[in-house]
């Protein structure tokens, strides 16, 4: 049985006693929220005002401000709302400018121009300037500290200065989609005396407070370059490690929104009148990660029988409720150069059995480490541990907390999972599937694949770039390091009152953690 089964069986009332844990978090003293006035939904134009409580899944110790190293899901929101790249993905995962209000390339692409939003300011109200976008980037690419976005980059020669409000990106080869590898949020444009210890971007909102694995708060920046955004006057994230800590915050009002619902209790929360869900399709993905350069994953059989001893719809049924889409081992669905063209794996034990047989591995057995990284996850290799056993494979659970799983041996387990947000193929590659790639969980270095993606990415031409991305993609269905099994909706949920929540398909929670969008109506608020 699912563990979150148990929470059918309990309803409301029961909720509220599975957290003891719930008092140990740090709660916003003088906020009110539906337990205070009668709620109701929102109606009209945006209501200015307000604290908006945000429970976070995940988060430690190694927290960070930083806006170029986000990890876990707190980082990634304090990331998305202190701090803003030129581009961003839309909630329709369109690109779109956000600092620049225009990137373009020269007609060989080795050149891409990037124009500075006229009038956009920092949080301490100096402006954007050209020379802010040079330091960011070189911050990003130095070679002493390389932060995530440095392996995407690789192409990246020279940030030129070129007017008042332009700056030029000249790349040692040809690059096309260069603007969408400029579309990070881990790419946030910083002034260039950036302190992270004062940290300073152009984002919706200003730092206030910071204690690690804890509680951030954060403030309405006045200078913010959309009219009248953000709506709020305060916006608060607490982390949450455990889903029922996280559910009965939500349930006793003491947050106002939560990310990383438990799919099985969507029907539950539904039937609560002051709750809505959010629910979004997208590219997300969760891997198994296989080091393939470590016995037994060193063996590409090895590593098929696992592809194939999983039944994905099962875990779709199981683990997400039905709420998401059978993958094939491959991420970046949204791309237009995905290939839908391969054949998709289903489970095949006698194929197991074989595969397992001819790498003299009958009778198999791994250690898989989980953690609650991500909603399901930890469901996810319980399944996968049944699973496997009919297969006469031995999968044996290794539960660690989300500090102990993100720390020194962070990708160093041999067998373990991940959780990625959508991106397209090379943006993605370049974060996680070439040798020099910053977070490389596999360990997947094959020259053959490397030489395609560096031709891709010089490629000029669409119908020639995608034949070479199809190329690459088929190596990694043949021989890579992850069991993609599901591209999992996003499941979120908020108080009744919250309103300027969207779905949406870049797979980040709770509408991108764009909560310069939110506000809220009565009941709302402190």
């Amino acid at each position: 049985m699912n563990p979150s089964s148990k929470y059918h069986r309990i309803g409301r009332r029961g909720f509220l006693g599975l957290a003891a844990g719930l008092a140990a978090v740090p709660v916003l003293s003088g906020c009110g929220g539906a337990a205070d006035a009668e709620a109701s939904a929102p109606t009209g134009p945006p209501k200015r005002g307000g604290t908006l409580r945000v429970g976070v899944t995940g988060g430690g110790s190694s927290d960070t401000l930083d806006p170029h190293i986000p990890a876990t899901n707190p980082d990634i929101a304090r990331t998305i709302n202190l701090y803003e790249a030129l581009l961003y993905r839309d909630s329709k995962y369109r690109l779109r400018p956000l600092v620049a209000e225009s990137v373009v390339s020269s007609p060989d692409a080795t050149v891409w121009t990037a124009t500075i939003r006229k009038g956009i300011k920092f949080h301490d109200g100096r402006p954007v300037t050209p020379r802010d976008v040079v330091a960011t980037f070189r911050r990003i690419t130095d070679p002493d500290d390389p932060k995530t976005g440095a392996a995407s980059l690789s192409m990246l020669d020279s940030v030129v200065p070129t007017g008042d409000r332009t700056v030029e990106f000249r790349l040692s080869q040809a690059t096309a989609g260069f603007d969408d590898y400029l579309g990070q949020y881990s790419l946030g444009i910083v002034p260039a005396d950036f302190d992270v210890k004062k940290p300073i971007g152009t984002g919706p909102f200003r730092m206030g407070t910071f204690d690690a694995g804890l509680q951030s708060t954060f403030l309405r920046n006045e200078h913010y370059w959309v009219p009248g955004q953000p709506y709020l006057d305060k916006l608060v994230l607490t982390n949450f490690t455990e889903d029922d800590a996280r559910i009965n915050a939500l349930l006793s009002s003491q947050v106002d929104v939560i990310d990383q619902v438990p799919v099985a209790l969507i029907d539950v929360l539904r039937s609560d009148e002051r709750i809505r869900i959010l629910n979004s399709q997208t590219g997300t993905w969760q891997p198994f990660t296989m080091r393939v350069d470590r016995p037994p994953f060193d063996d590409v059989r090895v590593r098929q029988a696992l592809r194939l001893v999983i039944d994905r719809e099962q875990m779709i049924n199981q683990v997400l409720s039905g709420q998401g889409r059978v993958a094939n081992d491959l991420y970046a669905p949204y791309d237009p150069a995905y290939d839908s063209t391969l054949p998709q794996r289903r489970r095949d034990l006698r194929k197991v059995r074989e595969l397992l047989a001819a790498a003299g591995k009958p009778n198999l057995e791994v250690e898989l480490t989980t953690a609650p990284i991500q909603a399901g996850a930890v469901e996810a290799a319980q399944v996968f541990q049944r699973q496997a056993k009919d297969a006469g494979i031995t999968i044996r659970l290794h539960k660690v907390d989300t500090t102990t799983f993100f720390g020194e041996n962070y990708k160093n387990w041999d067998f373990a999972q991940s959780f990625w947000y959508t991106r397209n193929y090379l943006p993605q590659v370049n974060n996680g599937a070439l040798p020099n790639s910053p977070i490389n969980e596999t360990h997947f270095a094959d020259p053959e694949f490397t030489a395609i993606i560096a031709k891709a990415q010089g490629t000029v031409d669409t119908a020639e770039r995608t034949k070479l991305l199809h190329q690459a993609q088929r190596i990694e269905y043949e021989r890579g390091g992850d069991i993609i099994w599901a591209f999992p909706n996003q499941v979120d949920a908020y108080q009744v009152y919250v309103a300027g929540l969207v779905p949406d398909r870049t797979g980040i929670p709770l509408s991108g953690y764009q909560f310069r969008n939110a506000w809220l109506g009565q009941g709302g608020g402190a």
